[in-house]
């Protein structure tokens, strides 16, 4: 495979101050793991690649000393680090019990927030250790009255506000399993999750905040709870302020003021570490939604490393990360808690159009220290002309951003825009793992358009066609070892084969994630798109990542996809749709200006057959482009067998490439 990017630069973009790196956590780490005799060879504690070697080739170790390090309370100790290291069926820290929700909770400060409560409107509330402490207990309090015990579920159709985080560690307290969706949803694209969990309770809200409008979603909740008939009762939000109907044949119903405000006692049900702690679901594009089940001890411990370690999270830090409640980064972000930082929940959009600088302006107001976004996001506040720093944003000191490859015209961007001293940290995991496989760290340099380094405890490795491991050059990712935080298993899948065919069908044993990336000589990763829609023309494979960097730069342009489509006739078209900006006609002169940049840009190879304009982009409810089932439809296939529209943000646009199928196969019928 080709790409623009094999020569990537050696001179980093950024690189933290010496001082900065020595004060992390991640260098307090490297010396204790050091001073208590788990690590050798780590004489510099802001050599990050070293501290990388050791977790990974004494992955016992490291995880051993994370648990130690983080004071990891176990009910009961556990007997060893891994039973097990054979993937699928690793078998971590066999007979610890834990909870997960103890964690979450231990380290608040009483009278200091814990999560603060922000919307596009600027409005916010704050809630206290203290307080969510005793909102924790009462909702589960009242969960437990309502039947809810170990291994039952409980789903959430809810805003990214305190309600979603309340429920679900109250869930969690009890050993009971959580499931949540955005309220953005159909009630039958949430019952395709929900009902495969047969729910005992449904806690669902009157509705959400988006662009200025406030969206109504009480029929919506009571056509869901009717959907799932394993339920006890419902429990009902009153965010909006609307006056809930009669829930007529919904069974029992019972308003979360009442849920919430008992005075109660908070106890903890230890569970093993293995003991399911949710239950995220895949996109769902091409069937029923996959759910991906993750144990409370292996998240613990992964998300204290990704948050404590790498983003360097502690007391007296805020963090504001944009995201939907169906979204993994909303699970990481709830995880804030475990390092007694103050998480923040956000209901609305991102850049509303009254006010689209607003996250900015709550990030200011609020002296968040990380601040959490998109590539989008980042390449829409370039178009707008938002200039972010005309709000003091001298808090921030990392900015994060995850869903996609972060181009390189974006580093800048950030200097420039926001603030010269703030450390870009992109990052690249999945609800699979419901973390990173590569990311940043207080002490590792930033290469504009690449992610620092393969996380700890992450044996990333990049695999040519033969199997065979590759530096410099793009290959398959793989992880070759185990991680805690690896799915415990799909639901409903009682043989494990969909689990085994999903990541180790390509390599037994090996974990195959389905991204193309370089690993570089100087220790970053680049990230080229997805292998599954990888770009194969003449025999030379191109990642779609490259050419979309590309022209997503181009003022004139919003967004764009480009797609390799084998034909019958064994030729190969490679469409570049486009998007044009607000006001933009896109002529002759612009494809022009396209097909430049990407010469320039990448190569000859990358130049597309045609550009055409299209409505929108196609993006799964959690934005990442469908380029592989609009591929199939501009293959011809049919519709109802490529794409569930109720996993599509926008299912109009199904119509849309399916007719170009159609159009494109007839034409070419005709002139065969």
């Amino acid at each position: 495979m080709t790409s623009p990017h094999l020569a990537p630069s050696p001179e980093p973009f950024f690189t933290p101050a010496p001082h900065v790196a020595a004060q992390s956590r991640m260098a307090d780490f490297a010396r204790w793991a050091v001073r208590h005799k788990r690590a050798d060879g780590l004489a510099d504690p802001t050599d990050y690649q070293a501290l990388h070697r050791w977790s990974v080739t004494d992955l016992k170790g490291f995880w051993e000393a994370v648990w130690e390090y983080f004071a990891i309370d176990a009910t009961t100790e556990y007997e060893r680090v891994l039973a097990e290291e054979t993937m699928p069926g690793a078998r971590w820290f066999p007979g610890a019990t834990l909870n997960y929700a103890h964690h979450a909770l231990r380290n608040l400060q009483p009278d200091s927030p814990a999560i603060t409560a922000l919307d596009e409107t600027g409005a916010c509330y704050e809630i206290t250790g203290k307080e969510l402490r005793a909102r924790v207990a009462s909702v589960a309090a009242t969960l437990r009255d309502l039947g809810v015990g170990r291994g039952d579920r409980v789903v959430g159709y809810l805003p990214n506000t305190p309600h979603a985080v309340i429920a679900f560690l109250a869930t969690a307290t009890l050993g009971a399993v959580w499931s949540v969706c955005g309220q953005d949803y159909a009630p039958k694209a949430a019952a395709d999750r929900f009902a495969q969990l047969e729910p005992t309770v449904l806690i669902t809200a009157d509705g959400y905040r988006f662009n200025g409008t406030a969206h109504d979603r009480r029929t919506a909740s009571l056509e869901l709870a009717r959907a799932l008939p394993t339920l006890k009762a419902t429990i009902l939000v009153d965010h909006l302020g609307l006056d809930w109907p009669e829930s007529g044949d919904t069974g029992l119903t019972l308003p979360w003021e009442d849920a919430a405000t008992r005075t109660e006692y908070l106890t903890f049900a230890p569970v093993p570490f293995d003991h399911p702690l949710w239950v995220v679901f895949s996109s769902g594009t091409t069937g029923l939604p996959k759910g991906i089940v993750h144990g409370h001890g292996g998240v613990l411990l992964e998300h204290l490393k990704i948050l404590g370690l790498h983003t360097d999270l502690g007391p007296g830090d805020r963090l504001l990360w944009y995201t939907t409640t169906h979204w993994m980064m909303w699970n990481l972000v709830v995880s804030t808690l475990l390092t007694g930082a103050t998480t923040c929940t956000y209901d609305g959009s991102p850049a509303p159009l009254a006010r689209p600088d607003i996250l900015w302006e709550l990030a200011a107001r609020h002296k968040v220290t990380v601040f959490g976004t998109s590539p989008q996001y980042l390449l829409a506040m370039t178009k707008l002309g938002i200039e972010p720093a005309v709000h003091d944003l001298s808090s921030i000191r990392v900015i994060g951003s995850t869903g996609s490859a972060l181009p390189a015209s974006a580093y800048p961007w950030v200097r420039d825009h926001v603030g010269a001293g703030i450390q870009l940290a992109s990052t690249s995991g999945g609800t699979d793992v419901v973390s990173g496989f590569a990311s940043s760290a207080p002490t590792t340099p930033v290469w504009a358009g690449e992610l620092s380094a393969p996380s700890l405890g992450v044996a990333l490795a990049a695999y040519d066609a033969t199997g065979s491991p590759v530096l410099d050059q793009v290959g398959e990712l793989v992880v070759t070892r185990p991680m805690p935080s690896m799915p415990l298993y799909f639901w409903n899948d009682p043989d494990g084969s969909r689990y085994r065919d999903a990541y180790f069908g390509a390599y037994p044993g090996v974990w195959r994630h389905g991204d193309w990336i370089t690993l570089t000589s100087h220790g970053s990763v680049i990230v080229h798109g997805r292998s599954d829609a990888t770009l194969n023309r003449n025999g030379v494979r191109l990642g779609s990542a490259d050419i979309h960097d590309i022209v997503e730069r181009l003022p004139e342009i919003t967004e764009a996809l480009v797609i390799g489509a084998e034909e019958p006739d064994g030729g190969y078209w490679m469409p570049l749709f486009v998007v044009p900006a607000p006001g933009v006609a896109l002529d002759d002169a612009l494809r022009d200006r396209i097909r430049d940049a990407i010469r320039a840009g990448a190569s000859p190879r990358h130049v597309p057959d045609e550009i055409l304009a299209a409505p929108a982009i196609p993006h799964t409810k959690t934005g990442k482009k469908l380029e592989v089932p609009v591929k199939r439809l501009l293959q011809g296939a049919p519709a109802e067998q490529v794409l569930n529209p109720a996993a599509v943000d926008n299912p109009d646009l199904i119509a849309y490439f399916a007719r170009l199928g159609v159009e494109r196969n007839e034409r070419s019928t005709h002139h065969t």
